[in-house]
């Protein structure tokens, strides 16, 4: 397993954070929010090794805050790329974490009324682009 570097990090991280703020964003409401980021910073704290290390080191990516569309534009694939790096750098914690992002995107969705339409469309990109091949 080689060490990943800063910014192979910082794309891991944009990636997790960025699927949450995705599935967040799907059904607006400030409440809501507050609960969701309750809830996916508990997915996250439970990851380990070097996806832990990626997602709790250094800076949180700076995600643009104007539309959805160019959210997703940039956290798409970066997810798909934090894929491909652990792939290449230490393929033991890819499944730990596509399954760190998808559990904190599901938390975010219930944690307020119930999945709601919206997100799991959110949700199904997110697990399309966790799957892609880089």
């Amino acid at each position: 397993m080689e060490r990943l570097t800063a910014e192979e990090r910082l794309t891991l991280k944009t990636g997790a954070f960025g699927a949450v703020f995705l599935v967040s964003n799907a059904e607006p409401g400030m409440f809501a929010m507050i609960r969701e980021s309750v809830a996916a910073s508990g997915a996250m704290a439970d990851a380990s090794g070097v996806v832990k290390e990626a997602l709790t080191v250094g800076p949180l990516p700076q995600l643009p805050r104007d539309s959805a569309l160019e959210i997703e534009s940039m956290v798409l694939p970066a997810l798909s790329r934090a894929v491909a790096i652990l792939r290449e750098k230490s393929p033991g914690d890819v499944e730990a974490y596509r399954s760190v992002v998808l559990t904190a995107a599901d938390q975010v969705a219930g944690a307020h009324r119930g999945v709601a339409p919206a997100e799991a469309a959110v949700i199904d990109r997110i697990r399309a682009a966790l799957a892609a091949p880089a």
